[in-house]
């Protein structure tokens, strides 16, 4: 008997692109402050999370108007630059912070209670598409009461300290089920266009899970138009305004992604992996590969896999 094709509403789009951007945490600490206090930094574009567990803070990053943190909020910022972060009022002076017990981190006066407490850390992405990939993801999320992000946060902060066996894995694995959870729950908010805006609506969901779930087909704006139930004018410009690139530029994007983990991987020729990515000849997929990454499929492979 035939077996039937999976329910597009089974394909995750923000699963598959946090996956392939492979997270690993570099730096997790336990955090409190108390009486006046600030830190400015400069991180060359890594991943940011910081979950609030009680108390208030402000954060303002490059690009973004600032944001108030209360208890039960959590932020991430797939590519953080300049960022400041504060509490109940701002010190101008040097930054002060003191190593207390079980390595928690005080900002601020040292001895009075903490007005806020906080999990924060640095992560990486090993990808080398992360620029591509992060690209699809919102610049900023904040979503407010999720305890289950203040958990997971607490786990990977657990997790980083701790030097268990599988301990890279175990990491990884819980900051792919955080960002996701993360997007998941800042995908119904109003944001800047990007992969989680896109999945919000309805009709453009429709195409976007179209791609992810069969990035092998001749795609174009008409059969994309038909999935989401929508004239194709109107596809390509709710899709633009909701992703922010048009409809079969997020095709291509895509498909190069998953056509450079494939031959990172190794194991298929030139030919499968461009009969997978959605191209009928191993020559059209070359040219095309060459164009959107600088350098032929085989080069790329030898380069990947050395």
């Amino acid at each position: 008997m035939p077996v039937a094709p999976p329910d597009l509403a089974d394909v995750d789009p923000l699963a598959q692109v946090v996956s392939l951007l492979q997270p690993s945490a570099s730096r997790a600490k336990a955090a409190t402050g108390a009486g006046a206090w600030s830190i400015r930094q400069t991180h060359g574009g890594q991943p940011f999370c910081c979950a609030i567990l009680d108390g208030t803070a402000h954060l303002e990053v490059a690009g973004h108007p600032p944001a108030v943190l209360v208890g039960g909020d959590f932020v991430f910022v797939p590519a953080l630059h300049d960022f400041h972060l504060w509490g109940a009022a701002p010190d101008d002076g040097p930054p002060r912070h003191t190593l207390l017990a079980d390595n928690e981190v005080r900002h601020g006066d040292p001895e009075g209670p903490p007005d806020v407490r906080m999990l924060a850390g640095l992560c990486t992405f090993a990808s080398p598409d992360a620029g591509l990939l992060v690209s699809l993801l919102p610049g900023f999320v904040h979503v407010h009461g999720d305890p289950r992000l203040a958990t997971l946060m607490g786990l990977v902060r657990d997790e980083a300290r701790a030097r268990r066996p599988a301990r890279g894995e175990i990491l990884t694995r819980l900051l792919e089920v955080l960002f996701i959870e993360a997007l998941r729950g800042f995908s119904g908010t109003v944001g800047a266009p990007g992969l989680a805006r896109g999945l919000a609506d309805e009709r453009v969901s429709a195409a976007l899970r179209a791609i992810h779930q069969h990035p092998d087909r001749t795609w174009t704006v008409a059969k994309l138009a038909r999935e989401a139930g929508m004239s194709r004018s109107a596809l390509y410009e709710r899709f633009q305004a909701a992703v922010g690139v048009a409809p079969m530029a997020y095709l291509v994007s895509w498909r190069m992604a998953l056509a450079k983990d494939l031959l990172r991987r190794g194991g298929l020729g030139v030919g499968e992996v461009a009969g997978r990515v959605g191209y009928r000849s191993a020559s059209t997929f070359g040219v095309a590969f060459s164009r959107h990454v600088g350098v032929p499929p085989k080069r790329y492979a030898l380069g990947a896999v050395t």
